[in-house]
């Protein structure tokens, strides 16, 4: 178990777990539940002035499961400050583990909530979603996929309350919310690569052992004034070949049409406009366009997109009322699951498609595959029409409306502006995998977090040969300022073919394995998000010298005896019914 004792235990004493939830504002009465007796979010109790806290949402699943609603509960893990990170599992028939969900044959959804703690209506709106799919008298999304809803990942960000004027200056409302960083003042955003926070470690081992589908991230919006009230984007990197396109090209399309019939809700390509947030625009006589986000995995969604599966960024118009973003967001996301749901055979199929191509490669000619590890931009960007609201000055410098810069007010005119577009990224470094990455015994550190990220690695028992290549360092960047805890590192070289003399204890990296993607965006020395941009080898890097990680071509000689395999998956503790 990668955490302590499965929140359910909590709730095994009927009369306390009453007694708790009465406390909340939410008592569950005697007899079936119908509308009128089911809990209400903190947010729904105070009219959508308040967001919940983090004891509001574990005594909202407290009363769900004391009113006996068809869901399972458990815990990803603890936060580093030892607070469990729930999980609800919802579907009929309902399921509760992993080798069930397999046996069902029907898409995984992953739906994570409150990754910035200060961004809360995502929280809110999948609890209060959840509440409604499990206690619904008709058919619904429940019936075609697995639901793993995650509503308050960053719990220790959600406790440090203060002001939105100070922990989210550009939200309008509500008045008291969280921040964005978790207590190690880590960005949970920013740490899927290098899996420092306790929070991001247990998220691994949840995707490793449940394999979701598909991953929903919830956000809100931190800058631009414009008319929608959500804004979405895929998995932006180029190595995301397969969940990335097919979401940017096949669903969201199709869920942008669904919100306008059937919520009114307007919705578009996430972004910023170019006057608010410069973005990394090649052609300099653009004034004013819409640009995209980072596709660097650090981010949850690019992340996920490398591991071969879909992933969808939510993000609610932060200028928007609490209770419209909330409800923007349980409409997009209720949307998604009915959409994955239509879609199950065609997506579980994109799965398994991205897990059974890279298991040649290296082996045979006609299996390589080029894999994106730096991308730019596109330099040929769509001319669309993007909404945009006017603020005009009010004549002084107080604050007139929540998240609105002073001396400034919102005029609730909205226009159509023709701009460029710039939602997508383009490769300019692709590298080939080869058959395997080797490590070098003393790489622990390197080895521990790919097995983090479910990759499988074997070991040598004697010293061997092998035909590959190493990486010759020309040049060494290293970021002059911290981010993180880090400064990120940058090589430039080029490879040498020659017979590789690898050590006995060697780690051996198979990029024939499902994750044979990733495996090379962490491992390859130039990638832009990688091991090396994470300084897992700084102690060996010099110019002139050789990277420690080598390519091999060709396995056949590996040292003898048997490898020894370990799994990557962490023991899940298993809810309960």
């Amino acid at each position: 178990m990668i955490s302590g004792v499965p929140l359910e235990v909590r709730s095994l004493i009927s009369a306390a777990a009453l007694i708790i939830v009465a406390a909340c504002g939410t008592p569950v009465p005697p007899g079936p539940p119908n509308p009128a007796t089911f809990p209400r979010t903190r947010a729904e109790l105070t009219g959508f002035r308040e967001t919940s806290r983090y004891a509001d949402v574990t005594r909202f699943l407290d009363s769900l499961r004391a009113l006996r609603a068809p869901l399972a509960f458990g815990s990803i893990g603890k936060t580093n400050e030892g607070r469990e990170i729930p999980y609800v599992i919802a579907s009929r028939p309902l399921v509760n583990s992993p080798s069930a969900a397999k046996i069902l044959g029907r898409p995984i959804v992953y739906v994570q909530g409150n990754i910035h703690a200060g961004e809360v209506e995502g929280k809110d709106a999948l609890l209060a979603l959840l509440r409604d799919l499990a206690f619904a008298d008709k058919p619904n999304a429940l019936d075609s996929i697995v639901l793993i809803a995650v509503p308050i990942y960053n719990a220790d960000g959600n406790e440090r309350f203060k002001s939105q004027s100070v922990n989210r200056t550009e939200q309008n409302g509500p008045e008291l919310v969280g921040v964005r960083a978790n207590a190690q003042n880590l960005d949970l955003n920013r740490d899927y690569v290098k899996a420092e926070a306790p929070e991001t470690r247990a998220s691994l081992a949840m995707f490793n052992t449940w394999d979701p589908d598909v991953f929903v991230d919830l956000h809100t919006t931190n800058g631009s004034y414009h008319g929608y009230a959500l804004t979405y984007s895929p998995s932006l990197n180029p190595a995301a070949v397969f969940g990335g396109i097919y979401a940017r090209d096949s669903l969201l399309p199709v869920l942008r049409e669904r919100m306008r019939a059937r919520h009114s809700f307007e919705t578009f390509d996430y972004g910023n406009f170019l006057s608010d947030e410069r973005a990394d625009v090649s052609d300099t006589t653009v004034r004013e366009g819409w640009a995209t986000y980072d596709p660097r995995p650090r981010f949850g969604t690019d992340y996920y997109g490398i591991r071969g599966r879909i992933a969808i960024l939510s993000e609610a118009y932060s200028h928007d009322p609490f209770e419209r973003r909330v409800r923007s967001t349980s409409a997009f996301v209720n949307e998604i699951l009915s959409l994955v749901g239509e879609r199950g055979g065609a997506i579980r199929s994109l799965s398994a498609r991205a897990d059974s191509q890279p298991l040649g490669w290296g082996r045979s000619p006609d299996s390589l595959r080029m894999v994106s590890v730096r991308s730019q931009l596109t330099a040929t960007p769509l001319m669309m029409d993007v909404i945009k609201e006017d603020l005009e000055k009010t004549g002084d410098s107080s604050i007139t409306q929540p998240g609105v810069p002073r001396g400034m007010r919102r005029t609730g005119r909205f226009r159509p502006v023709r701009m460029p577009v710039y939602d997508r990224f383009t490769s300019t470094l692709d590298r080939t995998a080869p058959a395997a990455y080797v490590l070098a015994p003393e790489d622990t550190a390197a080895v521990t977090l790919l097995r983090l990220h479910g990759i499988r690695v074997d070991r040598s028992d004697t010293a061997w040969t092998a035909r590959g290549e190493s990486f010759v360092i020309d040049t060494i960047s290293t970021a002059q300022r911290p981010f993180q805890g880090h400064r990120e590192v940058r090589l430039k070289g080029h490879w040498e073919r020659s017979l590789q003399t690898l050590p006995a204890k060697s780690f051996i990296v198979s990029t024939a394995q499902p994750r044979g993607a990733l495996i090379v965006y962490l491992l390859e020395p130039e990638s832009e998000d990688g091991f090396t941009t994470w300084n897992l080898f700084d102690s060996r890097l010099q110019k002139g010298g050789r990277f420690p990680v080598r390519r091999i071509f060709d396995l056949s000689r590996r040292g003898r005896g048997a490898a020894i395999r370990r799994s990557s998956a962490s023991t899940q503790p298993q809810p309960q019914l």
